[in-house]
């Protein structure tokens, strides 16, 4: 997960610059949203996009997170 990676390299959520957020159903954007917050300063969130796509790489998968992140 994304926190493991970012923790892996001495770094956090405070680091990440940019989101990128796939999803298979937009109806679910505020449970997103709430997830998300729970990770990322509200009050300076990163840059980020949301797009809704028809499927992912994996069966099943209705999420898909890029995380651009700037560590010392």
């Amino acid at each position: 997960n994304i926190d493991t990676a970012l923790k892996a390299s001495g770094a956090s959520f405070r680091n990440v610059v940019k989101l990128n957020m796939y999803v298979t159903d937009m109806t679910q954007l505020k449970a997103l949203r709430a997830a998300r917050d729970k990770y990322v300063d509200v009050q300076h969130p990163p840059a980020s996009t949301l797009v809704e796509v028809s499927k992912l790489g994996r069966e099943g998968l209705l999420l898909e997170v890029e995380a651009t992140a700037v560590v010392p």
